[in-house]
């Protein structure tokens, strides 16, 4: 198993969240949106030049900056 962030995955890759790298406000942020530690999360695409990463977790797809997606660490198996 390896570890890597949000960025670093490829398209209709999946992986389980193992570490979230940020303060309160925005561990708050994720909490809200569903994105959490032990979830299962799904990379659906991924723009050029640090454009937004939306993912899939559950059945919610959201997207994310760049800077938010490299703060959030997956496991894939």
């Amino acid at each position: 198993m390896r570890r890597i962030d949000l960025t670093q995955m490829k398209e209709n890759e999946k992986g389980i969240i193992v570490e979230l790298l940020g303060g309160c406000g925005f561990l708050r942020r994720l909490e809200v949106l569903g994105i959490r530690k032990g979830k299962e999360v799904k990379k659906i695409s991924k723009q050029v030049l640090g454009g937004p990463v939306i993912i899939q977790v559950g059945n919610t797809q959201v997207a994310l900056g760049c800077g938010m997606a490299r703060k959030i660490i997956v496991e894939i198996k």
